[in-house]
């Protein structure tokens, strides 16, 4: 009895061992840069290339593409292990609609120099570094953003920024807690969960951060703009049931857009026109000064009685004002 006793104290710390292995080499994983060579701007957004600095201590790199005056201005923030090339498409028909656009390569991604990525914390700063840069760059007009996963959560984690006037959310994780556990489980089935707690533990002594300060559902209601948020009825990454309590916790005016069938992927490739047509739309409304379509919300006032308009076909949509 005594020796099955011992073998059975031996697995179980050989197995605990294991996991706590596999833990650390799964968060050595995560949180190592992604750099690539980026290569010259495509010539249909017509951009130079651009270098500014970032107290994340990056220099950052991007792409701007000038637009007609009037027509506002959009940040674009790619998610996690991606670069600006991820968000090419989007700035493609952007930039045809006359906004001027800028992408840009978060620190320790792409052609931006950095140690370690930090899941929206240090890129939070460059954030706020690139809304800076795109207002001396096109002073006047009226700043959107578009931010994927991680460029959604660094977007909303971000301190100090400059105010913005319209902002598109896709596919963001609510807590840092939630989107371990969902990865772990995607990745590696049922019992993958059971590493999150080592996992998160490694927060702290790796990267400095405690983990309290990744939650973006706690900062969503803060933004201080007209909101648009997307995301996948079939995302693992970040079920649908996680979108609709960020979206709770969001303040008005604001819109969700439940993309059907859609997993963890490029929405504007998976929906294509329609989603050129909302959120063309959603821009429109806040971000142009020309005509009869100047800005009707200004830091996330509406006037009394205006509603979003609710569009019908293969694309589901739930709206709150």
């Amino acid at each position: 009895m005594k020796n099955l006793t011992r073998r059975l104290l031996l697995v179980g710390l050989t197995v605990a061992g294991a996991g706590v292995v596999l833990a650390w080499v799964i968060g050595s994983q995560l949180c190592a840069p992604a750099p690539r060579q980026i290569g010259p701007p495509p010539a249909t957004l017509d951009a130079t290339e651009v270098v500014f600095s970032s107290t994340s201590g990056s220099s950052i790199h991007g792409w701007l593409s000038r637009g007609l005056a009037g027509h506002g201005a959009v940040l674009l923030l790619h998610g996690v292990r991606g670069d600006q090339r991820d968000m090419v498409s989007r700035a493609e028909f952007l930039h045809r609609q006359g906004y001027a656009v800028l992408l840009i390569d978060f620190q320790a991604h792409g052609a931006s120099p950095g140690r370690q990525i930090t899941f929206g914390d240090r890129e939070s700063r460059d954030v706020v570094a690139a809304l800076e840069y795109l207002l001396r760059s096109v002073p006047g007009e009226h700043l959107g953003v578009i931010g994927v996963s991680l460029g959604a959560a660094a977007f909303v984690l971000a301190d100090n920024r400059p105010p913005v006037d319209a902002v598109v959310l896709e596919s963001m994780y609510p807590t840092i807690e939630q989107a371990v556990t969902d990865r772990l489980k995607f990745h590696l089935g049922s019992w993958g969960p059971l590493l999150q707690p080592i996992l998160l533990m490694q927060i702290q002594p790796r990267l400095g951060i405690d983990p309290d300060r990744l939650r973006p559902i706690d900062r969503v209601g803060k933004i201080g703009a007209p909101l648009l948020m997307i995301s996948g009825t079939r995302d693992e990454h970040t079920p649908i049931e996680e979108t609709k309590a960020l979206f709770a916790a969001a303040a008005a005016p604001k819109e969700l857009w439940s993309v059907d069938g859609a997993a963890h992927v490029n929405l504007h490739r998976f929906a294509g026109a329609e989603y050129e047509r909302r959120v063309s739309e959603f821009l429109k409304r806040y971000l142009s000064s020309i005509g009869s379509a100047s800005p009707l919300v200004r830091n996330g006032s509406m006037p009394k009685g205006m509603t979003m308009p609710l569009s019908t076909g293969k694309f589901r949509s739930s709206i709150t004002l």
